[in-house]
């Protein structure tokens, strides 16, 4: 007598398992088109009242230039070094979420709602300790510092709603799946 478990099975939770390279890619997709966004809303703000659009990028670019100067090791900061180092980072920051959404069994979310929370607070914190580099390395002031990290918070909140969102459906979260 054959015995078969179609249509028996009493198998619950995920079923759909997300591989650890499909993660990565869509955490390091999520991480490019999240700063991208930042980036063109940070260039149209700074723009907007008056600033050079290239702000950021040669804050960026200088604090780098002056970490490695502390270990002798002379660059040229600048507009180009912090822009390549902003895309580095924020690839290598969705790529680490994409592969940690995948090997985290708490970190599997079942809603959008949750896939964008996790980003905000992972994006969120994992940002303050490479922010405050900038205001100790280049000397601001206590507005200057405060200015920095204001901004920073909402420019890497945006980034992480994209992550999140790509990730959702990347994943092909039931969400994200549902709302399409």
């Amino acid at each position: 007598m054959e015995l078969t478990l179609q249509g028996n099975s009493h198998v619950r939770g995920r079923i759909n398992q997300v591989t650890l390279a499909k993660g990565l890619v869509w955490g390091s997709i999520g991480g490019l088109v999240g700063t991208m966004v930042m980036d063109l809303v940070l260039m149209g703000g700074l723009s907007a009242v008056g600033l050079p659009a290239l702000t950021c990028f040669s804050i960026v670019g200088n604090t780098v230039a002056r970490f490695f100067s502390i270990m002798g090791i002379e660059i040229a900061g600048g507009a180009p070094l912090g822009a390549a180092t902003h895309y580095l980072i924020g690839l290598l920051i969705g790529a680490i979420f994409g592969a940690a959404v995948t090997q985290v069994e708490a970190l599997r979310v079942d809603t959008l709602k949750k896939g964008i929370g996790f980003a905000v607070l992972y994006v969120e914190i994992l940002s303050q300790p490479i922010l405050a580099t900038t205001p100790i390395l280049l000397k601001m002031t206590a507005p200057e510092t405060l200015q920095w990290f204001g901004i920073s918070f909402w420019m890497h909140f945006l980034l992480a709603v994209v992550l999140g969102v790509v990730m959702s459906y990347g994943l092909r979260l039931p969400t994200a799946a549902n709302h399409r």
